[in-house]
């Protein structure tokens, strides 16, 4: 009998005592794992998640959670081999594992890469700027995000068992949230191997990570308000799951991304001789076919002009005819089998609902068709099916065949392919090809409200695309309605997306302690020392430099627009700049006033700050003219240590006065500052 999959619950590995069900190749019909009924103690599992898990994961900075995630995904792809191996006896060819195994790696790598350079080295994050709540200037407010002290929940589909992991897993790690990880049954096996090869790196913290291998009975009745699930599969079971009383009324935040029936749309400017033809009959055979069609972000529907329905239904044929299909153990196999026999039995299911407005053009849904190395009783083999729809149909807005299944559609103008699309109440991605601006502008907003991604293909961007059916980790992957309404991806929004966010109100002086950034108003520290002359662990923050003033001259003005060539009106010509309405005469140059305040402020000598590496939020908030004086004073805002590096990034609040007190300028001065002077390795 071949092995019983075990569960990682509450720091080891479970067993369950009894046979279980078989999972079986779905290439050869052979048993591949069996999956047991009874799973360990669901209510265990959450208490170690959250007394274990949660609080080592929010000890954790940010860029220290990003640094693991950035070791796991180097552990991973040292093994992948093996999740390669296994991945065939779902069905999967190389290229579809490819898709599941590196795109779940490249997941893990994006978001330690954005951890690292869009969140700060701490434990909550600020959103927005500051909000003056009192006249005085003594009371204020700011948004920020906190970990919560909860359990993420995923529970997901067949189709992906290492990618659907990992895009969930990424931004709650980051987020602080451990995670419970319930994989479908077909593919667990998969999903049961990557989870040894993390747990046995030792690199996450213990109970950041759990698997649930068997029947999730009672888990969501453990979850409190501050728990989330994040689901992927049917419709059905998302309706389920919202009905949950935890949900309805316990608090528990959901995520769904369920069935949704996304289209291609060819442009009406396209023609056969058109490179665009070329990349839509491509794009949409290789989602027809990749992973079996077994994607949620599968092209289900094909939307081209009345006029083009021949030439592309041809050329569909014709390509879709070339595709090979079998075991994917042989490498001359483009397409593999679906995850199971009941599962193909489901897509032959939903082609019978189709041809009832619709007539097959390509493919036969009840055959498999010449194969290669694979047996049509014993492998869920299926050719790809390509169906015409009739005018008026409604079968193909409504029924899903989540396997290598197509339906053409034609339509009238742009404006009937946008509510032909819309038919499909809410998807995870549409596609439009086109050459042509205003196609693309009338087509994408017509198909924003209605999807959570759209990709607008042509000639320009066909070798950088990723395609069609493929998310990103920097881009939201969920969708509308139908699609569940969900985002789990999205970059640094899925992460804050897990957060919580909350207004603080208070003094400014106690909003520095709070949030670890100086805020306006705040208590300055000057210690007669210059900051500059200071290393990154003896600044603080509210350590302030204020200058001596200077006057600017007609000569500073004007030499400064004869060496840049800005030679303005209002810096150069008295008569037009005193007609200006703003200035009423000659006015110094906003980056004359910048620079000339960085040489009020710049200790010249060498010392812990090593470069300015930009400016934030620059603002000319009064002129200056000839004669004024200006003076800045110049605040330590934040200060960031760099995890591995030997210096940190240091902002500073810069507001520049002139003679009057009045700010003529206030920004950011961002600067790379050494951890140790003089500077030590490591």
């Amino acid at each position: 009998m071949s092995p019983l999959l075990e569960s990682y619950a509450a720091g080891r590995w479970f067993r369950a005592d009894d046979d279980g069900e078989p999972l079986l190749d779905a290439a050869t019909g052979e048993e591949v794992a069996r999956l047991a009924s009874r799973g360990p103690d669901v209510a265990q599992m959450v208490r170690h998640a959250r007394e274990t898990g949660g609080p080592a994961l929010r000890a954790l900075t940010f860029h220290e959670r990003a640094g693991l995630l950035k070791a796991l995904a180097k552990h991973l792809t040292e093994r992948k081999d093996e999740l390669y191996a296994l991945s065939l006896r779902t069905g999967a060819t190389a290229r579809d594992t490819a898709v599941d195994v590196d795109g779940g790696i490249g997941t893990l790598f994006g978001y330690a890469s954005k951890g690292v350079r869009e969140l700060p080295n701490d434990t909550i994050v600020l959103d927005g700027g500051l909000e003056r709540l009192g006249k005085g200037g003594t009371f204020a407010g700011r948004h920020v995000y906190a970990s919560r002290p909860g359990v993420a929940v995923q529970i997901n589909a067949f189709n992906f068992p290492v990618w659907g992991m990992l895009e969930k897993l990424a931004p709650a790690f980051l987020a602080g949230l451990p995670s419970i990880v319930k994989p479908a049954s077909q593919t667990a096996y998969v999903t049961e191997l990557a989870v040894r090869q993390i747990i046995g790196s030792g690199i996450l913290p213990e109970g950041a990570l759990q698997l649930l291998a068997g029947r999730p009975d009672g888990l969501l009745d453990r979850l409190t308000v501050q728990d989330s699930v994040a689901f992927t599969g049917s419709a059905h079971t998302a309706g389920l799951l919202r009905r949950h009383p935890n949900v309805l009324d316990g608090g528990v935040r959901l995520g769904v991304e369920a069935d949704s029936l996304n289209c291609s749309i060819l442009g009406p400017d396209v023609r056969p001789d058109d490179p665009e033809f070329d990349l839509f009959v491509k794009g949409v055979v290789t989602e027809m076919t990749v992973k079996a069609g077994q994607k949620c972000t599968a092209i289900r529907r094909v939307l081209v002009p009345a006029p083009m329905a021949e030439p592309v239904i041809e050329a569909l044929a014709a390509r879709l005819a070339r595709v090979t299909v079998g075991d994917p153990r042989n490498p001359d196999v483009r397409m593999g089998a679906l995850a199971s026999l009941g599962q193909r039995a489901e897509v032959r299911k939903a082609v019978e609902a189709l041809r009832a407005t619709a007539d097959v053009v390509a493919g036969d849904p009840a055959g498999a068709g010449p194969l290669l190395d694979g047996d049509p009783e014993r492998g869920a083999f299926m050719t790809p099916v390509l169906l015409r729809a009739r005018p008026g149909a409604a079968e193909p807005h409504d029924v899903e065949p989540f396997g290598p299944v197509g339906t053409v559609l034609t339509y009238d103008g742009t404006g009937d392919a946008v509510e032909l699309a819309a038919r499909g109440r809410g998807g995870l991605v549409a596609s439009v090809v086109t050459h042509d601006p205003d196609v693309a502008r009338t087509v994408v907003r017509g198909l924003a409200p209605w999807h959570g991604r759209v990709l607008v293909l042509d000639r320009d961007d066909a070798k950088e695309s990723t395609g069609h059916g493929s998310p990103l980790p920097s881009l939201v992957h969920g969708g509308p309605g139908r699609a569940g309404g969900g985002e789990e991806l999205g970059g640094i929004r899925a992460v804050l997306g897990h957060m919580q966010r909350t207004a603080v109100q208070a003094s400014p002086d106690l909003l520095t302690a709070v949030t670890g950034t100086w805020t306006t108003g705040a208590a300055r520290a000057e210690t007669g020392e210059h900051p500059f002359r200071k290393p990154l662990a003896d600044l603080r923050i509210g350590d302030t430099i204020a200058s001596a003033p200077r006057t600017v001259s007609l000569d500073d003005i004007a030499h400064f627009a004869d060496f840049t060539g800005d030679a303005f009106y209002a810096h150069t010509d008295p008569e037009a700049a005193a007609r200006n309405p703003l200035f009423g005469g000659i006015v110094a140059h906003g980056y004359l006033v910048v620079s000339l305040a960085a040489g009020l402020f710049v200790d010249p000598a060498p010392g812990p700050v090593l470069a300015n590496f930009g400016v934030d939020g620059l603002r000319f908030l009064t002129p200056v003219k000839a004669g004024d004086s200006i003076a800045v004073t110049l605040t330590v805002k934040q200060i960031t240590p760099r995890s591995g590096a030997d210096y940190g990034e240091v902002r500073w609040d810069a507001v520049v006065t002139n003679q009057d007190g009045a700010p003529v300028a206030a920004y950011d001065v961002l600067t790379l500052v050494a951890k140790t002077w003089p500077q030590t390795s490591g």
